[in-house]
């Protein structure tokens, strides 16, 4: 294999384009050690296992909208259907599921679908995903603890129950409605998340028990009910399917969004104890509970009323009321405060792990790198995060804006898709070292470009000579014929591999595009959705029938979950969820745009310029664990 050492400085404050691309490191032992000791910042707090983040995924992802988008989606979309579309949602979110679980145990640090991006794709996407990231957890946070307070109102008699210093008021004059039980819940939220990471995740678990306990009671009464009166809901002369196939799937991409929040699994990777065996337990056994709790109490509510007659604001309570069961709404009303008390927890944990990723990345200030050194969790990204969640949720009514949560969600979905695919055909063959290191390096050098060269005199050369601009090409053992053609034959294969990747994206592009633009001329629309279709079909094709990279068996941690069925899953995931995207709305992306624009700029005079790999060395994988045992032994 040969050995091209770059150790040109990569300075990204010359060339833009440049810094977009460049990558980082799977965190291992050197990086880790060598980060810690230098910044002076201590690691987080290794304390989770399996249950933990089973707490984490089912209490993050089972929010308080199930107990609304079975009305909903019955009503407008699926009908009797509906535990269908929920089956095809959980299916479609297994998609990304695995994919999240072979990048977090391969690369199991804090930062997720960002560190993830960082990794495999470039500093220019990794930016882009942790700013997204941030507006996700921010606004929806505060859109969870908004809708608290009107759960809690009705737990203690209505509307208006609640005490003077917690209800909710309008500021006269001003219009604005502020909301103080929300802001106090998110500030003791954040509190209990600065104790630390497994007192926080214990009391979740127990939140979550108990959301779960409300919709097993639901699952297990209705059914009596149904059992009892014949199921009359199923009954119905339209039959199963009143809207069809495709109302069936129009519900499975409305539901898609009950899935949301198993990616917070992933953030925790850095905190977990064994992160190769439990996070993929973690994530999998958690979407696995999340569907099977769906689709059991869609099938029970459908089958306890007829679609059309159910009450879309309430429909679990008014499907009990209809049979005599009017208490059963309490039961139903403190599944739901428990669920969305459970789901702000889920909320604000990622974002300041997120935080944290970055600025040790140089992205953002080292402030929010800082982990403190007694609860082991990083207090300060912590504090800052439940700070501005707080006040959104005290004066913003963000409903509106809780579009623009699907969208950081949907776009990191895709990318770590992508990486998938990157990390199983063209993983980085080249890792960044800190100038630091240069003497290593060119001893290193030194010592391959001998081993290669008979007329090299190896003692009269000093590490001293070799400039900072120099590109030494050395190989392993003798240049053969053969060696040459193997190195020239596998850049073929990364070079057709890559381009492959990149038109299949862009068939994805094109064909999820068509297809939404329901306004276009239909002549032009099948013609451009047959080429998306065309596009993305050979590279499904050509991915198959190119060898996937040797490098990945070696590439970040090993023994850790694998993603099966690739190209088909990871393609299949990025099909679907760009077709999400796209269907958001152009009011959610005008929004998003905005902010955006916010963090381009925010990357260009700050980011860019104080990334950790602006001077970075790059050399090849294969010698990295070289070039930390050389450095260690000339400390030595």
């Amino acid at each position: 294999m040969g050995f091209l050492c770059d150790t040109q400085k990569n300075d990204g404050g010359v060339g833009g384009l440049r810094s977009l691309v460049r990558r980082k490191q799977v965190d291992s032992a050197h990086s880790k050690s060598s980060s810690a000791s230098g910044s002076g910042h201590h690691q987080l707090a290794k304390a989770l296992t399996v249950p933990h983040l089973i707490a984490i995924g089912v209490g993050s992802t089972i929010g308080a909208g199930v107990y609304i988008l079975v009305g909903t989606v019955a009503r407008e979309h699926s009908g009797p259907a509906l535990t269908f579309s929920f089956l095809i949602a959980g299916i479609a979110a297994a998609l990304s599921a695995f994919c999240y679980a072979e990048l977090a145990s391969r690369c199991p640090s804090a930062g997720s679908a960002y560190h993830y991006s960082y990794i495999c794709v470039g500093e220019g996407v990794a930016w882009l995903i942790g700013w997204a990231l941030i507006l996700e957890y921010t606004i929806g946070g505060s859109a969870v603890a908004r809708g608290i307070s009107p759960n809690l109102a009705l737990l203690f008699g209505g509307a208006d129950s609640l005490p003077s210093f917690l209800a909710r008021q309008t500021i006269p004059g001003l219009g604005i409605v502020v909301d103080p039980c929300a802001a106090i819940l998110v500030f003791l939220v954040t509190g209990l998340l600065c104790v630390g990471i497994k007192e926080s995740t214990f009391v979740q678990g127990i939140v979550t028990v108990a959301n779960t306990c409300a919709m097993i009671f639901v699952i297990i009464a209705g059914g009596y009910l149904g059992f009892k009166t014949g199921w009359p809901g199923y009954e119905l002369p339209v039959g199963y399917f009143p809207f069809g196939a495709d109302g069936m799937l129009a519900g499975a991409s409305t539901v898609f969004f009950a899935y949301i929040g198993f990616d917070s699994v992933a953030s925790t990777a850095e905190e977990v104890k064994n992160p190769q065996r439990d996070l993929p337990m973690g994530i999998g056994i958690a979407l696995s509970i999340c569907c099977t709790l769906y689709m059991l109490v869609s099938a029970v509510i459908v089958g306890l009323v007829p679609y059309y007659a159910m009450d879309p604001d309430t429909p679990i309570s008014s499907a009990f009321a209809s049979h005599g069961m009017k208490w059963a709404a309490y039961i139903v009303t403190v599944g739901a405060s428990t669920a969305l008390c459970s789901t702000l927890m889920g909320s604000i944990l990622p974002q300041p792990r997120i935080l944290m990723a970055m600025a040790r990345d140089g992205l953002l200030p080292s402030f929010f790198s800082d982990v403190n050194k007694h609860t082991q969790v990083p207090v300060k990204s912590t504090v800052v995060t439940g700070l501005l969640s707080g006040i959104l949720a005290f004066f913003m009514d963000v409903e509106q804006l809780a579009g623009m949560v699907s969208v950081g969600t949907l776009v990191a979905f895709t990318v770590v898709a992508i990486s998938v695919l990157i990390l199983r055909y063209v993983p980085p063959d080249e890792v960044p070292l800190s100038p630091s290191f240069q003497e290593a390096i060119d001893s290193v050098s030194v010592r391959y470009s001998s081993s290669s060269s008979k007329e090299v005199d190896v003692e009269n050369i000093k590490t001293d000579d070799i400039t900072s601009s120099d590109r030494i090409p050395l190989l392993v053992g003798k240049q053969t014929p053969v060696g040459c053609n193997f190195e020239v034959n596998e850049a073929n294969r990364r070079k057709k591999a890559g381009w492959t990747i990149m038109v299949t994206c862009i068939g994805v592009l094109v064909l999820t595009s068509a297809a939404s633009s329901v306004s276009l001329y239909s002549s032009l629309r099948f013609t451009l959705c047959g080429i998306g279709g065309v596009l993305l079909l050979s590279g499904l094709v050509l991915l198959t029938w190119i060898d996937q990279d040797d490098a990945r068996h070696n590439f970040g941690h090993s023994g850790g979950f694998i993603c099966p069925w690739v190209p088909l899953l990871p393609i299949a995931c990025i099909l679907i969820n760009v077709y999400l995207l796209i269907n958001l709305g152009g009011a959610t992306w005008a929004r998003v745009s905005i902010w955006l624009a916010i963090g381009a700029v925010v990357y260009l005079f700050y980011g860019r310029k104080h990334s950790s790999l602006r001077y970075a060395v790059y050399v090849p994988a294969a010698h990295v664990d070289e070039i930390h045992q050389s450095s260690r032994n000339s400390r030595s």
